[in-house]
C-alpha cells in the first residue's frame, strides 16, 4: 500500500473516455467503445457507475446485468467491512488505515463517488495516516474528480497535493503530480502552463494510469505546438527522445510539429486537420478547445508566414497554404479586424502587407508616461514634507 499502487487504477479513466466516445465519438467509434465500456463495468462490479449511465440514458437497461453487478458488488464490499473490523481488532494503526483505503478504492472502482469521497476524507483526518498516505488519498480524490471531470474538486484536490507533496513528497508522487496538472491546464485551455509541465516531466512520465505515453505525448506536444517559441519546438519537442518513441502512434501531431518548424505551410494546414479530427474532436480533455485551438493555430501559421515579408500578393499566401484566396482573404479580414494579425489588406492590389508593432517605441513611451508619473508623485511628497 505504501507505494501507491491501489490507486493507479480505480475508476479507470478509459472508461470514461469510452463513455465519452459513446456520447460523442463518430458513429463507427461507437459500437465499440460501447462494447468496451459495458466489458470494462462488468469487470470492475461498477454497479452505481452502471445505473448512472442507465438514468442518463447512455446505456440501455438489463435487470439481468443490473442485479448480477449488485450482488457481486454487495459480497465484495461485506468482504472488505470485515477486514476493516479485523484490523481494529488485531492490528496496529498502519493495517486499520490500509484496510480502509482498501474499502474506499472498491468504493471509488463500482461508482459510489460521493461515498469514496466521504471515505478517503474521514481517513485524511486520521492523526494516523501517513504523509504517503495522505498523498495516496489525494491522488484516489484525484482520480474521481477526473473521472466525473468535476473541476471544482480536481483543482481543490491539486492544491492540496502541492501542500503535501512540498512537506517531504518523494519523486514518484511529485512527477505523477505534474502529469494529472499538465492534463488539467489543457483541460483548462491554459496551454502555456501545460506546456512547461510537459517539458518538466515527459524525461521521467511514468503514469501509465493516468494515460499511455503516447496519448500523454499528445496532449503536451500540442499544447507545447499552439504557445512555445519556434525556436524552442525542434529541440524540446520535436528532438526529445520520449516523443521520437511515440511521434508514430500521433502521425498528424509529428506532421504538425514539423511543417510548423519547417515552414511548410500546405503540410502544416492538412496536419492540422488531421489533428482537429484525429485527436481534438476525441479527447474529453480537449473536445471543448477544438475551435479555439484551430484558429490559435491558423493565426500562428498567418503570423509566422507575414514575419518573413514586408509584404505578398493574396495569392502567394494562398498557395502557400493550399487554399483559395477567398479562404484566406476572409481569414485576415477577420484576424486583422480582432487585432490578432498586424498586416494590411489591399483588396485591390491583392496585396498584404505587414504593419508590425514597434515594440522598442511602445516601451519608451512607456518608460516616459511611468517617469512622469514618478515625477509627479515626487513633487507632491515633497510638498507634503516641506508643510
Amino acid at each position: 500500500m505504501s507505494d501507491g499502487a491501489v490507486f493507479a487504477k480505480k475508476p479507470e479513466l478509459p472508461l470514461a473516455q469510452l463513455k465519452f466516445a459513446v456520447v460523442n465519438g463518430m458513429p463507427e467509434q461507437r459500437s465499440e467503445a460501447l462494447r468496451k465500456l459495458v466489458e470494462g463495468i462488468k469487470q470492475d462490479k461498477m454497479t452505481a457507475f452502471y445505473a448512472r449511465l442507465v438514468a442518463e440514458g447512455i446505456l440501455k437497461e438489463d435487470k439481468d446485468l443490473a442485479e448480477e453487478l449488485k450482488t457481486a458488488s454487495i459480497a465484495e464490499l461485506a468482504a472488505l467491512d470485515k477486514k476493516v473490523e479485523e484490523a481494529k481488532e488485531e492490528h496496529g494503526d498502519l493495517e486499520q488505515n490500509e484496510s480502509s483505503i482498501h474499502r474506499a478504492v472498491f468504493l471509488a472502482q463500482i461508482g459510489e463517488d460521493d461515498k469514496a469521497h466521504e471515505a478517503y476524507e474521514e481517513i485524511l483526518q486520521r492523526s494516523t495516516t501517513t504523509l504517503n498516505q495522505k498523498l495516496d488519498i489525494v491522488f484516489g480524490k484525484l482520480r474521481l474528480g477526473l473521472f466525473y471531470y468535476r473541476p471544482h474538486i480536481i483543482q481543490k484536490e491539486i492544491d492540496r497535493a502541492h501542500e503535501l507533496v512540498n512537506k517531504g513528497g518523494d519523486w514518484d508522487r511529485r512527477n505523477r503530480l505534474k502529469a494529472i496538472e499538465c492534463i488539467w491546464r489543457c483541460s483548462q485551455r491554459q496551454f502555456k502552463e501545460a506546456s512547461d509541465l510537459f517539458i518538466e516531466c515527459i524525461s521521467t512520465y511514468a503514469s501509465p494510469e493516468l494515460m499511455p505515453l503516447s496519448e500523454f505525448v499528445c496532449h503536451g506536444a500540442l499544447a507545447c505546438a499552439v504557445v512555445m517559441p519556434r525556436s524552442e519546438i525542434k529541440k524540446k519537442v520535436i528532438d526529445a527522445p520520449e516523443v521520437v518513441e511515440v511521434i508514430g502512434y500521433i502521425p498528424n501531431v509529428g506532421r504538425l510539429l514539423r511543417a510548423l518548424y519547417d515552414c511548410k505551410y500546405t503540410d502544416y494546414f492538412g496536419a492540422l486537420a488531421g489533428v482537429e479530427t484525429d485527436h481534438l474532436s476525441v479527447s474529453r480533455y480537449l473536445y471543448a478547445h477544438r475551435r479555439f485551438y484551430t484558429r490559435e493555430m491558423r493565426i500562428r501559421g498567418y503570423a509566422q508566414l507575414l514575419e518573413s515579408y514586408l509584404s505578398l500578393t493574396i495569392k502567394s499566401m494562398a498557395d502557400s497554404f493550399g487554399v483559395t484566396q477567398e479562404f484566406i482573404d476572409k481569414e485576415l479580414a477577420r484576424f486583422v479586424a480582432a487585432g490578432r494579425l498586424h498586416c494590411v489588406i489591399d483588396k485591390v492590389g491583392g496585396i498584404v502587407e505587414t504593419n508590425r508593432p514597434d515594440t522598442k517605441n511602445a516601451q519608451y513611451q512607456t518608460t516616459i508616461k511611468q517617469g512622469d508619473l514618478l515625477l509627479n508623485r515626487i513633487q507632491k511628497l515633497s510638498g507634503i514634507i516641506s508643510i
